[in-house]
């Protein structure tokens, strides 16, 4: 069974398309949550509502998890948008590279 950590890891293959950063680093995972029968649910954001990668980033998630060995009826993934993202969310290193566009 996975964990986590093995999960989020896992995610970070999937990068968003307008910014080259993977989305863990960028915080858009919220939550990721494992069940004893071997199902996963990731609550997750985009950058704003209308992201238009969105489906793409959504779909690239879907096919990081099975990689992981998840099974579509196994992969439970929540979009949402409260509380919205900012750039505070995004790991220290990713602010910091933020910062320099400032």
């Amino acid at each position: 069974m996975k964990t986590e950590a093995e999960v989020r890891e896992g995610l970070k293959q999937v990068i968003d398309p307008e910014l080259g950063i993977d989305i863990v680093s960028l915080g858009l995972i919220y939550e990721v949550k494992l069940t004893e029968d071997g199902k996963v649910y990731v609550r997750m954001t985009l950058t704003s509502p209308g992201c238009p990668a969105g489906p793409m980033i959504v779909g690239h998630s879907r096919l990081a998890l099975e990689d992981l060995g998840f099974k579509d009826p196994e992969i439970d993934i929540e979009v949402v948008f409260d509380p919205p993202w900012t750039p505070e969310k995004a790991s220290e290193e990713v602010r910091l590279v933020f910062e320099q566009f400032r």
